[in-house]
């Protein structure tokens, strides 16, 4: 694939079916899901990015993921999906990095897990953070809301997970899902107040 230089950092959440606390994350993700497959939606805001000389700052991102038994299996369905507020230049350099064609950890996804890789659309993506909370909905695309789980210590931060071989961070905030709809690039999938999986932390990317 093509390669660029790039460099993008922010916010990350994330919801998926496997039930709390998803077995992909603690056996590196060697361990079969919950169900027969795992959906993962994961949503993307970059507070600080350029590619080359295009500013990201402020733009979103989503991967829509369904794996197969065993996550480190592949075979996966792959998409992505670009914040529609982006100007034309902006829409080529993100498009680029969350498709994996500009390499990086998102290409390292796609040349070593995908199979079925069904494109990126433009929409609007909302990602809202308020305190333990996270919600995001891209239109006709997916939609979750999760809460952090919170640490009995009063500290008003939740549980964490470390040293995870996650591509977002290798320490998530371990969060359950009340919401996870998905509806977009031919998948369908509604669990509403399930108790399923979620996590949240910074990110870091470049190449």
């Amino acid at each position: 694939m093509a390669q660029a230089n790039w460099t993008i950092s922010g916010e990350y959440m994330e919801s998926c079916n496997c039930d709390y606390l998803c077995p992909c994350i603690y056996t590196n993700p060697q361990g079969p899901a919950t169900h027969d497959h795992c959906y993962a939606m994961m949503v993307y805001r970059i507070d600080k990015g350029t590619s080359g000389d295009v500013d990201l700052d402020g733009l979103s991102f989503a991967f829509v993921i369904r794996s197969g038994k065993v996550m480190a299996d592949g075979d996966w369905v792959f998409a992505c999906v670009v914040d529609e507020t982006a100007n034309d230049t902006q829409r080529t350099a993100l498009a680029a990095i969350a498709s994996g064609e500009a390499g990086g950890t998102p290409g390292m996804i796609r040349d070593n897990l995908v199979s079925d890789f069904r494109g990126v659309e433009y929409k609007p993506i909302k990602f809202i953070m308020d305190g333990l909370k996270r919600t995001t909905s891209i239109p006709d695309i997916f939609e979750f809301d999760i809460e952090g789980v919170a640490s009995r210590n009063k500290s008003g931060d939740s549980y964490y997970i470390d040293n995870t071989g996650h591509p977002a961070n290798k320490r998530l905030a371990l969060a359950k899902s009340k919401i996870l709809k998905v509806f977009g690039f031919g998948l369908d999938l509604d669990m509403t107040e399930k108790g399923n999986n979620g996590h949240y932390a910074p990110f870091n990317w470049s190449n």
